[in-house]
């Protein structure tokens, strides 16, 4: 699935093309895979296996995924160690997101790594960018991040906020768009 990645990152892929029609088989056994999982209770454990299914990678035990738990394609996200995903979280995923360690996610986060073309006649078409939150940054609950974005190591996202370019390390961002309203300095 990463060369399917290397292949549509920063490139209008258009409806109908043979890229387009992989995707969307992709998607549609994700789709089932994504409502078994949301279906019913089960602890972390099995959650974890779970998403294994869905993105194809082995996913490290301190990981803990609070349900239901949303990605439109699933095979594009990379987890790192010792995150924590709050429940009503939106993964769409064909760009690729990379959670490194210790990444903190609030309920109702959306990560958006694709969008439609501009040209009316194209519409139907995507193109797509990845985004990667760095190691120990907190997302806020119903925070919004766009295509192409990276969240600085140690940042906040403060909740409600919508991300549309990079955030530094070590800052707190809100609004929207998000602005940088203050540096975060160790006591």
């Amino acid at each position: 699935m990463l060369d399917l990645q290397k292949k549509i990152v920063g490139k209008d892929i258009l409806k109908d093309s043979p890229l387009f029609n992989e995707i969307h088989s992709v998607k549609q056994n994700n789709e089932q895979l994504i409502m078994m999982l949301n279906s019913r209770y089960y602890p972390n454990e099995e959650v974890l296996r779970q998403l294994e299914k869905i993105t194809g990678q082995t996913i490290d035990s301190s990981v803990i995924v609070s349900l239901p738990f949303y990605s439109d394609f699933g095979k594009h996200i990379t987890f790192g160690k010792d995150i924590f995903i709050n429940q009503n979280v939106t993964f769409v995923d064909l760009g690729g997101i990379t959670l490194e360690d210790q990444v903190l996610i609030g309920p109702g986060s959306r990560l958006i790594t694709v969008n439609h073309l501009i040209s009316p006649k194209n519409r139907r078409g995507l193109n797509v960018k990845p985004i990667y939150v760095k190691k120990n940054a907190w997302i806020g609950a119903n925070v919004t991040i766009l295509p192409g974005v990276t969240i600085g190591e140690n940042s906040v996202v403060g909740a409600d906020s919508t991300v549309t370019k990079d955030v530094p390390d070590n800052v707190i961002i809100i609004g929207s768009p998000a602005k940088v309203v203050r540096n975060i300095e160790e006591a």
